[in-house]
């Protein structure tokens, strides 16, 4: 049977989509309708093959289209493309928005002059001060099923030290479609935290943060595919992750150029894309912010020495989000 007449007519008897007869189509291959369940898996034998192997370029299509920006999206308030270095923005646990360090900044410029308390740069509700302010604040967001909380409730119980807890809200968040919470999930696939270690699981959940426009997601499934010697698939993930601004996959990039799995071509694009990336990212603002953060953390990092304490504090680790 055509695909033309697969449209009007059910794949398996034939019958035609007239008013008392709904065709349904495969919602794996988007191919064939059927008119029944029975006659889809009737159908099924025969039509298997077909239908994987759309599914698979389906799934390709949508895993390596490019996104022009990665999964953290713009700055709400000064509407330029977030830095993929969460170091550099905040999540406010109020309205659940993440701000860019710029904003922030002269938001708190503002206020000082005013004499004004501190308050979200933008929602203008009060700040939390406490963790149980915080939680609070998720808990309210979390009632409208904002998947933003229940992230961030993840994150908290991260950093409490609690991992069954954090994994139960970054399941909730990434069945409501967050992206951050998909690549935390991976890595307790990945890693076998909380649950047992399971691959397969963890390449769904890279893959599923990869399409919403993770970059670290994209460049450990680049990792993945080149383990599973698919050179071509690797270098494709590995280009996206770049042009979104990931130096580790400009590295890899740029080490595959030198290998001769990279063209020329494509390694002067990467450069370039990369360079892009990060230039979106940039403004007065924001690196005047950026300036103050070093200045505060020289000082942060000589009062420890002062008072006896030698040892620097460090990011947190791959789970940020």
């Amino acid at each position: 049977m055509s695909n033309a007449e697969g449209d009007e007519a059910c794949a398996n008897c034939g019958k035609a989509a007239v008013d008392n007869v709904k065709l349904k189509i495969c919602t794996a291959c988007k191919l064939v309708k059927y008119c029944s369940v029975d006659c889809q898996k009737n159908h099924r034998p025969q039509h298997k093959k077909a239908c994987k192997k759309r599914a698979a370029e389906i799934r390709d299509d949508r895993l390596f289209t490019q996104l022009d920006e990665s999964h953290w999206g713009e700055c709400p308030l000064c509407c330029l493309p977030l830095s993929i270095d969460t170091d550099l923005s905040s999540q406010s646990s109020c309205c659940c928005k993440r701000i860019c360090d710029g904003c922030e900044y002269a938001n708190m410029l503002r206020e000082r002059e005013q004499g004004l308390e501190h308050r979200c740069a933008f929602c203008r509700e009060p700040f939390p001060d406490t963790d149980e302010e915080h939680k609070k604040n998720y808990m309210h967001r979390m009632k409208a099923n904002d998947p933003k909380a229940f992230c961030g409730m993840g994150q908290m119980c991260l950093y409490e030290g609690n991992d069954e807890g954090a994994f139960e809200y970054y399941t909730k968040a990434a069945e409501l479609g967050d992206v951050a919470a998909h690549w935390n999930l991976s890595i307790y696939y990945n890693e076998g935290i909380v649950v047992e270690k399971n691959e397969k699981r963890a390449v769904y959940h890279w893959e599923k943060a990869a399409i919403g426009g993770h970059p670290f997601a994209r460049y450990n499934l680049g990792n993945h595919e080149f383990r599973n010697r698919r050179i071509d698939r690797a270098v494709k993930h590995w280009i996206i992750a770049a042009n979104q601004g990931f130096d580790d996959a400009l590295d890899v990039v740029r080490q595959g150029f030198r290998k001769g799995y990279v063209s020329k071509e494509e390694y002067a694009s990467t450069l370039r894309g990369h360079q892009a990336a990060v230039d979106a990212t940039k403004s007065e603002q924001r690196d005047a912010a950026y300036v103050l953060s070093e200045q505060r953390k020289k000082v942060a990092n000589r009062c420890q020495i002062a008072g006896g304490v030698t040892k620097k504090f460090t990011k947190k680790g791959s789970r940020k989000g």
